[in-house]
């Protein structure tokens, strides 16, 4: 008999050999054969999104409407990971990255072999309480990013790239304001906010957030940078008399691109507020002696009030409000109550509705409703003794973005109501709060573009600020139902 052992007739090195090759075989097979992008796509989505993606127990794929994100890596996400509570599953575990991949490039080449497009604004809107007006009030801004009112004729609006625009009685001035600050445009920073005081009739006094660098040194990808708060003036149309008011130590910048925050708002004790969030480095906003993942509290003129929880406080910096922030994207003043609230970006999964409160730690990365971009856990907690819960959250997030209480009596029916935008979603979102809870959540807004900031002016009516189209709305109710 052979040394070797035989299975059916065959040495078992022989058979070793054939799988190596067959193994080698298939590998090459799969590289020269791409994933069938159609194939899978007939196999795993047809039976909810139709055949010839025109939708039927779920969305057409091929009207330009996405309701969840129309951005590549929005799309390739919402396959992996599946919208469940809406019916829609996850494929993390079915299908591998260059099979999602070729699902998304199918569904890419088929909405443009369609001519989809994304429908217009409406003009109208039907809410549960209200019918809506739509009016543009300005058109072909750079990335807008936050909305302020001089007065009921007066707008200030801010352009990412590192611009002040003005509406002046209706029409935009083609010509943004002169001498304002220089920004590091890049990333998600640029100008940021924009704030009036509120003895502005008095004083004059604008502020603005914005993302400010130090000189690049030599071997940095990119210059280093931190959220700065100055004040100023507006003169003939020229940004003037600005002063500082808050900047990080020069040791703790960034060369990081995101999560820059920030927001503005003022209480009526005479407080001003602001945010800084991150800036990827998720641990450092656990670290009371460096600026990134905290809330902020100081004087209109930049001082830090001594009631302040960390004021005094060995290796704190003394205007930190709130920490355990990951990126504040919007604040809001209660008109009745005069508390701040804040809206917060999560990462996949997880924003969040805060009600900040001194001293308070609201956990982030410690404790959070999401996960990593890639699926992965950023923390196996979503609650700890002595970190705050959030009001209300999303899971998948929305990408929260800024925030107004509805004031005046234009909308009488949702009067203190609070107005919340998304970007992922493209939505301005009616939130009912009582008694810092969140009774009621409706979309009064949908896929009109990605909506930076939402805010109610002196003349009551809600002014949703569009990055894409870079444009500016007014709703107004018609009627009342």
């Amino acid at each position: 008999m052979d040394r070797h052992r035989i299975v059916k007739g065959f040495p078992v090195r022989i058979l070793f050999v054939s799988f190596l090759f067959a193994c080698l075989f298939v590998v090459c097979f799969s590289a020269s054969n791409p994933p069938n992008g159609k194939a899978l796509y007939q196999q795993y989505c047809s039976s909810c999104h139709g055949i010839r993606l025109q939708g039927g127990n779920a969305q057409s794929l091929i009207d330009g409407v996405w309701q969840f994100g129309d951005a590549r890596g929005y799309i390739y996400r919402n396959i992996q990971f599946g919208i469940p509570h809406l019916g829609m599953p996850s494929y993390d575990q079915t299908l591998n990255r260059k099979e999602i991949q070729a699902i998304v490039d199918y569904l890419e080449q088929e909405e443009a072999a369609a001519g989809a497009t994304k429908p217009p604004i409406p003009k109208q809107l039907e809410t549960l309480d209200y019918m809506l007006d739509v009016q543009v009030i300005a058109e072909g801004l750079d990335v807008p990013w936050a909305i302020a009112f001089i007065d009921k004729n007066t707008i200030l609006v801010t352009e990412r790239p590192g611009r002040v625009r003005l509406i002046e009685n209706g029409q935009l001035d083609p010509t943004p304001l002169k001498n304002t600050p220089e920004v590091l445009s890049e990333g998600q920073g640029g100008m940021l906010d924009v704030a009036v005081d509120p003895a502005y009739p008095e004083n004059g006094c604008i502020y603005l957030a914005y993302s400010h660098a130090l000189s690049q040194q030599l071997g940095q990808r990119r210059p280093p940078a931190m959220t700065r708060i100055v004040r100023g003036r507006i003169k003939d149309h020229t940004w003037t008399d600005q002063k500082v008011l808050f900047e990080s130590p020069k040791k703790t910048y960034l060369t990081t691109r995101h999560h820059y925050g920030c927001r503005i708002v003022f209480d009526r004790k005479g407080h001003l507020f602001f945010g800084i969030g991150d800036r990827g480095r998720q641990d450092d906003a656990q670290n009371l002696s460096l600026p990134n993942g905290k809330i902020y509290r100081i004087y209109l003129d930049g001082r830090c009030p001594k009631d302040n929880p960390f004021y005094g406080k060995k290796d704190a910096l003394p205007e930190i409000l709130a920490y355990g922030i990951r990126n504040p994207q919007g604040l809001a003043i209660h008109p009745q109550t005069d508390r701040l609230w804040e809206t917060e970006h999560g990462p996949l999964g997880g924003d969040e509705i805060n009600l900040i409160r001194p001293g308070r730690n609201y956990g982030w990365p410690e404790i959070t409703y999401g996960k990593n971009y890639n699926g992965t856990i950023i923390s196996k907690y979503r609650e700890k003794a002595g970190m705050e819960q959030p009001v209300y959250y999303w899971r998948p997030s929305i990408a929260v973005c800024g925030m107004d209480f509805i004031t005046g009596e234009m909308f009488p029916k949702w009067k203190h109501y609070l107005l919340v935008t998304a970007l992922k979603y493209e939505e301005v979102r009616l939130l009912n709060v009582k008694d810092d809870r969140v009774l009621h959540d409706e979309v009064i807004l949908k896929n009109a573009g990605r909506v930076r900031d939402a805010a109610c002016g002196p003349d009551g009516a809600i002014y949703p600020v569009l990055n894409n189209p870079g444009t500016i709305l007014r709703l107004t109710p018609t009627s009342i139902k």
